[in-house]
């Protein structure tokens, strides 16, 4: 049904959401600008210095990066109804903001994949990978991506607070709060070149760090819409409960075991439980200063410090 138009609400210069909006705006950055000509001189010096490098190896380098892209096109395509239900400017400018960040995003991998991923394997005389090919996406991840998209949708049917506090526990808080923010951490502490029996990939670094910067703001967003939502009424129990029912997916995901190597000398980058441990931190700190009424949610600057800065 279609309401009779009424003109908004003028904006709250001085609101959350008007203040993530800003920031974004002031933040800005174009994903074709970040150069990317030494991570493949780098791919391609790693992989030729190597008497055992194989394509068994070079799945393990593309399975993160395929895991992330086909990520953030999915997000990109489900946060349209949260959009569309949303009836504060304020909230709905910032919607605006995170909608086209999540299409830079998905921009930056396809780019990559395009312009770094298929330039080494041509370069190699490699037939080139599929980055939507099924075997980089094992059933945990299938699984959450599917909870996500099924909880935005339910808003287009039933739009309760008890329903958009689930559309931002699931996209908010676990994909991009835990999923996303883990991994690319990982990412860029084992591609930041600490590790020397890793290639150094400064642009995919570039990339992830930015992203970061980005999802930082998005995930500050979330939280605070959950605890408007809490002081309007929903049970904090019900955002603990659905994020913990989804916590085994996000483990099933981070503990994919197929691109590993099977002898524990073999593996490289970040000791084992060190994402974990991560992961479970910054979830316990958010999940305290959503639910605690007389806890402060950090100011935008500093959680986008705080979550794209580590």
């Amino acid at each position: 049904m279609v309401t009779e138009y009424t003109p908004t609400e003028l904006m709250d210069r001085d609101s959350r959401s008007n203040r993530y909006y800003r920031n974004a705006v002031e933040r800005h950055w174009d994903p074709g600008e970040i150069e990317l000509e030494e991570d493949v001189e780098n791919l391609l010096a790693h992989i030729e210095a190597s008497d055992e490098y194989d394509r068994s190896y070079w799945d393990r380098t593309l399975n993160g990066i395929a895991k992330f892209g086909a990520g953030e096109d999915a997000v990109t395509e489900d946060l349209a109804p949260l959009a569309t239900v949303l009836d504060d400017i304020d909230d709905q400018l910032f919607l605006t903001t995170q909608l086209y960040e999540e299409a830079k995003h998905a921009d930056f991998f396809d780019r990559y994949w395009r312009e770094v991923i298929w330039t080494v394997e041509d370069e190699l005389g490699w037939e080139r990978s599929n980055p939507r090919n099924d075997k980089w996406f094992n059933e945990p991840y299938v699984d959450l991506f599917d909870r996500n998209r099924k909880a935005q949708y339910r808003l287009l049917e039933e739009d309760t607070l008890d329903n958009r506090a689930k559309a931002y526990c699931h996209y908010h808080l676990t994909v991009e709060g835990i999923l996303a923010q883990t991994g690319y951490y990982g990412m860029q502490t084992s591609y930041g070149g600490e590790f020397e029996e890793l290639p150094h990939l400064p642009g995919l670094v570039e990339g992830f760090t930015k992203i970061r910067s980005d999802e930082g703001r998005h995930v500050g967003f979330g939280m605070n819409q959950l605890k408007k939502l809490i002081a309007e009424g929903v049970d904090p129990a019900l955002i603990e409960d659905t994020v913990h029912d989804l916590l085994p997916l996000v483990q099933g995901i981070t503990e994919d075991e197929r691109f590993q190597p099977d002898d524990e000398a073999e593996r490289v980058g970040l000791e084992d439980g060190a994402l974990a441990a991560y992961a479970v931190e910054k979830h316990t700190d958010r999940m305290q200063q959503i639910t605690d009424a007389a806890a402060e949610i950090p100011d935008v600057d500093e959680l986008v410090r705080l979550e794209g800065d580590d």
